[in-house]
């Protein structure tokens, strides 16, 4: 039996290269609810992070498939949505097939993002790239962080975007040279990335460090960058968390890692035992501590921010968007005091696309259509 096509699917996601499982661990909409595109469904747990699941279609939750507490394979469907005039006899049907489909494990693999990597200016910079739109969004994280910070916003922007996030010199798998740290060097990057997959022009996402280096990727190459969106980004007004960073740079052990982690998220219970071991794993990597030395040196004079990219950004003219956590306690949300239209996200520490993802992806996704 053919499903109908009002029928629509709402199935584990793949958030992150390493996710073939999830589990939903509640259900923050019931049956019967009528849903929009991007509301939340349901919290899921990764081996990673928890996070909220948000709609990618509007209509009613008709049907629950995946319980509570259990373990789903990424790709099986967890719920669907159909318009109320649907008969009820057809979402029996459709719930019965994704139901025999999940206690068989027959479920089809889901492609992931595409890695692979590019040689720039002697550095190798790799990346994870996927969907097949004509325009392309390109995801630039912060200090400490690597591609995988991106898990929840790749994928809904791939809807509609070819989307690459990348690993910014001294981060993830790229080289650990990051030369004299500055900005300069990972802008390169960035345009190299551009230039090596033969990108034209692409819209630039920046968070944090990631949002001073687009700025100044943008400066230095303004044909090649159609919009801007920087997420909490460093260079601008005068408040930065210096202690986190040191303590970032400093820790030896998962102990002394974990409660600057606190600083990162308006909800401390992102701080997991996985995400502190993993960011251990990657400051023990051969070269990391020298470069996260050197970009602490472009981050901080002292206590006070030693980047202002400001009159960098007064010379772009394109399209800029800006979203700021309101609890952010590493560049505290006052410092956009001075960018214009600014989006605050309630509930949303410094890493805002991790919390409140869906704020970041329609922020995204509307600067990209602005002309």
């Amino acid at each position: 039996m053919r499903m109908n096509d009002a029928i629509r699917k709402v199935v584990m996601p793949k958030w992150g290269l390493s996710m073939t499982s999830g589990k939903v661990t509640e259900w923050i909409a019931s049956e019967g609810d009528e849903i929009a595109d991007g509301d939340d469904l349901a919290e899921i747990d990764t081996d990673k992070i928890a996070g909220a699941l948000e709609s990618a279609d509007e209509g009613v939750l008709r049907r629950i498939i995946a319980q509570v507490g259990e373990d789903v394979p990424v790709g099986a469907t967890i719920a669907l949505i159909a318009p109320a005039d649907v008969p009820d006899a057809e979402l029996d049907e459709a719930a019965l097939l994704a139901r025999e489909e999940l206690d068989s494990g027959a479920v089809a693999e889901v492609a992931g993002p595409v890695t692979g990597s590019v040689e720039v200016d002697g550095r190798t910079v790799c990346f994870a790239a996927l969907g097949e739109g004509e325009e392309t969004v390109v995801l630039v994280h912060g200090y400490g962080g690597d591609k995988n910070s991106w898990l929840f916003v790749q994928e809904p922007l791939s809807q509609s975007h070819t989307v690459y996030a990348l690993d910014l010199p001294g981060h993830g798998e790229s080289t650990k040279d990051v030369g004299d740290g500055s900005l300069d060097v990972l802008a390169g990057a960035v345009l190299g990335l551009l230039a090596e997959r033969g990108i034209e022009r692409a819209h630039l996402v920046g968070h944090s460090l990631g949002g001073a280096v687009v700025v100044a990727a943008a400066a230095r190459e303004p044909a090649r960058v159609a919009s801007l969106t920087l997420i909490a980004p460093a260079g601008f007004g005068s408040r930065i968390n210096a202690g986190y960073l040191r303590g970032f740079a400093e820790a030896r052990s998962r102990r002394e890692l974990k409660p600057h982690l606190a600083a990162l998220f308006a909800d401390p219970g992102q701080v997991t035992r996985q995400l502190a071991d993993d960011l251990m794993r990657y400051k023990r990597l051969d070269g990391v501590d020298k470069a996260l030395g050197a970009l602490l040196g472009t981050l901080l004079d002292g206590d006070e921010p030693a980047l202002d990219v400001a009159p960098l950004l007064s010379e772009v003219d394109v399209p800029v968007a800006v979203v700021w956590g309101r609890q952010d306690a590493v560049l505290p949300a006052t410092n956009g005091e001075g960018l214009d239209d600014v989006e605050y996200v309630e509930r949303a520490g410094h890493m805002v696309h991790l919390e409140q993802p869906n704020a970041v992806v329609v922020a995204v996704n509307a600067v990209t259509n602005r002309r």
